[in-house]
């Protein structure tokens, strides 16, 4: 059976590929690191990049924490024991031109060792998801993210990237505004061995979501960081980044299990962008892209 301590390392090696391919797209910025330790276990490294040519902020983070789960977080996650495990990379990019989008991506595995017992269940599964986030929605980017999300999900699952792709529609859903977050993308949470697929297939599924994120982002930065804006695409540019600020702040479930396990704060914090800006009763010119964007931040989009 696959180790946490093998899926903690190879998740290492997968945000030092990330961040070595990012400073390399911007050309300009590189990651400072932090290495951290949690009071109740465990630790991390957080890897933020700032004012560069093309990324105003990002971060590429990596944890692996344990102990013991507040009362709160074992309702919230239906379990009984109170030890736990999680490890995971999560990655965050705001970049400072309206045209290139704002890209999500989290990768993660939890389990709670004392369910490891002779004849039990263990108490494990594996949980991730990537989705964009365009201030102005570019439909060929959009095709051509949706269409290398199916190819990854297709190498090991048929249903994949159907099942993924309307969790994230829901996830990524900002009630209070009846809009999604952006693009979607694909989403899912516990998933776990089955007579379809093993765990360290499941592990691979997760590791090559995570090296999907290079080539596909790099791409999408290439199409569109040397476009032409003016000020009020910026000031767009920072009524978008608003909502994606509210949907961290009121819905993210991962900043939930960080706030509430007692995580750093800078590190969960580290998805927020670096200038947001919130119009008063803001709506766009009839005819515009930015009318256009907003009628496309619904569910149920089918982008391939």
């Amino acid at each position: 059976m696959i180790s946490k301590e093998q899926i903690a390392a190879d998740y290492q090696l997968i945000q030092d590929e990330i961040c070595a391919a990012l400073e390399v797209t911007d050309g300009k910025a590189s990651f400072e690191e932090e290495l951290w330790e949690r009071e109740g276990g465990g630790g991390g490294r957080t890897r933020v990049i700032q004012n560069g040519n093309v990324f105003e902020k990002g971060g590429v983070n990596f944890s692996a924490v344990h102990g013991h789960l507040p009362h709160t977080m074992k309702k919230a996650l239906n379990v009984d024991q109170d030890d736990f495990f999680a490890t995971g990379v999560s990655i965050v990019i705001h970049p400072n031109h309206p045209m290139v989008p704002i890209i999500h991506m989290n990768i993660r595995y939890f389990e709670m060792p004392s369910s490891f017992k002779p004849g039990q269940q263990p108490v494990r599964w594996f949980g991730g998801g990537i989705d964009l986030t365009p201030h102005y929605v570019i439909e060929d980017d959009a095709r051509y993210f949706h269409s290398n999300l199916r190819s990854v999900c297709d190498q090991f699952h048929h249903d994949f990237y159907h099942r993924f792709k309307l969790w994230a529609d829901d996830y990524f859903f900002i009630k209070h505004r009846n809009e999604t977050r952006g693009v979607g993308g694909i989403f899912y949470d516990r998933l776990t061995a089955s007579d379809e697929l093993s765990w360290e297939q499941i592990f691979e599924f997760s590791k090559a979501l995570g090296r999907s994120f290079v080539p596909v982002y790099t791409e999408l930065v290439i199409r569109n960081r040397n476009k032409d804006y003016n000020d009020d695409q910026q000031l767009w540019q920072y009524q978008r980044r608003s909502r994606y600020a509210e949907f961290n702040l009121v819905y993210d479930a991962g900043t939930r299990f960080g706030l509430e396990t007692n995580g750093r704060i800078e590190s969960i914090l580290m998805s927020m962008p670096p200038t947001a800006k919130w119009v008063y009763d803001y709506h766009p010119q009839p005819g515009s892209e930015e009318e256009k964007t907003l009628s496309l931040l619904k569910k149920g989009v089918n982008w391939v």
